[in-house]
């Protein structure tokens, strides 16, 4: 009987301790389960940040101009890239690769953290850069302008000058004559022009010899002239003159005769004589023969 109970109770014994070993065994595995998963878990989300971090280097690497610059965040980028190639090689279980990982990644997110700080840095700087260079810019247009006004009104006080210094020829009359030094009534009876006009007064005017031409047109509006070679310049053009007289002008008012003997075949028609100096057109008058 004694035997029987001694056999019950350690089969109940060893009952008990299977049990035990089997709960054991069951947590174990599950708390295993449970941390392989959350390795997984962790995993994951290292791959999420290098992912981010990969992408972060592209859209930093738009924001900068400067080359050496460029180059390290392309360095730390394809640092980047490799680790997460890296990490998508490594199983979940392996915890020492994970963590050497997890390391890394707060290096790259420090060595990050600084490039966007000296990248903010420069585009300050560019920002000031720009503001100062639209300052300059705008201080130059100003002083352009300024400039270009000041040349123009420069430029219109040396054409009031310039004009308010020339000669003008006034009075101008044109006397036909015939042989006997008597106004011709004729054409044909015309053996001089006798042309006279008046040099007004100006005292602007500088005071020297002048050069006074003038010419005589005919009604097919060719100057009269001895030679060909008789030629002064008018707005950038040659033309022939007539009659060429020298005059000491003192800025006072003059009286100027000149003479045209007639050499060359005269018709009827509408005539004009121009008187010019210093290059430029100081009197015109018309006259007809008849």
């Amino acid at each position: 009987m004694k035997k029987k109970n001694l056999l019950i109770v350690l089969v109940a014994v060893l009952v008990a301790a299977m049990i035990g070993v089997t709960y054991l065994l069951y947590s174990e595995k599950k708390a295993n389960r449970e941390l392989v998963q959350e390795f997984q878990l962790d995993k994951e989300d290292l791959e999420n940040e290098y992912t981010r971090f990969a992408q972060q280097y592209d859209e930093l690497k738009t924001t900068v101009s400067n080359d050496s610059l460029g180059n390290l965040l392309e360095q730390e980028q394809v640092k980047t890239q490799r680790l997460l190639e890296e990490l998508r090689t490594v199983k979940s279980t392996n915890a020492s690769e994970i963590r050497r990982l997890k390391k890394e990644l707060a290096t790259l997110r420090k060595i990050m953290i600084g490039y966007i700080n000296q990248i903010d840095s420069l585009n300050r700087l560019t920002t000031h850069q720009k503001q100062v260079i639209a300052e300059v810019t705008q201080k130059y247009n100003d002083a352009s302008k300024q400039i270009n006004t000041l040349s123009d009104e420069k430029k219109d006080l040396n054409k009031k000058v310039t004009l308010a210094a020339q000669l003008d020829a006034t009075n101008i009359w044109i006397e036909p004559r015939n042989k006997r030094g008597k106004k011709a009534k004729k054409v044909k009876d015309i053996v001089k022009l006798a042309i006279g006009f008046t040099v007004v007064k100006n005292i602007t005017a500088q005071a020297g010899e002048r050069t006074i031409y003038v010419c005589i047109a005919k009604p097919d509006q060719a100057f009269l002239t001895k030679s060909a070679s008789n030629t002064f310049s008018y707005e950038n053009r040659t033309i022939n003159y007539s009659i060429k007289k020298y005059i000491d002008y003192n800025g006072e008012e003059q009286n100027i005769n000149v003479f045209w003997d007639v050499e060359e075949f005269l018709y009827a028609g509408n005539y004009r004589v121009d008187v010019f100096a210093d290059g430029i057109l100081i009197g015109s008058q018309r006259f007809e023969l008849e």
